[in-house]
């Protein structure tokens, strides 16, 4: 389920903040299970780790665009 890049610009500036915090929260659900010792997927933690690395960067880049 790898969201490209491209497909991150197309979106307005408001979904790309509710896609970071609904990436936030499930990583953190996924940090709690692994906590627990029954993570199924350790790889998603990476995956959603630069999801939210990529999605900050657009929105960097509109801030400075903005001004």
């Amino acid at each position: 389920m790898e969201v490209k890049t491209k497909e991150l610009r197309e979106l307005t500036t408001e979904d790309l903040k509710v896609k970071v915090s609904e990436a936030k929260e499930e990583l953190f659900n996924l940090r709690m299970s692994q906590a627990s010792g029954n993570l199924e997927k350790p790889s998603r933690i990476r995956e959603l780790r630069k999801l939210v690395a990529r999605i900050k960067t657009i929105l960097k880049e509109r801030e400075k665009e903005s001004v």
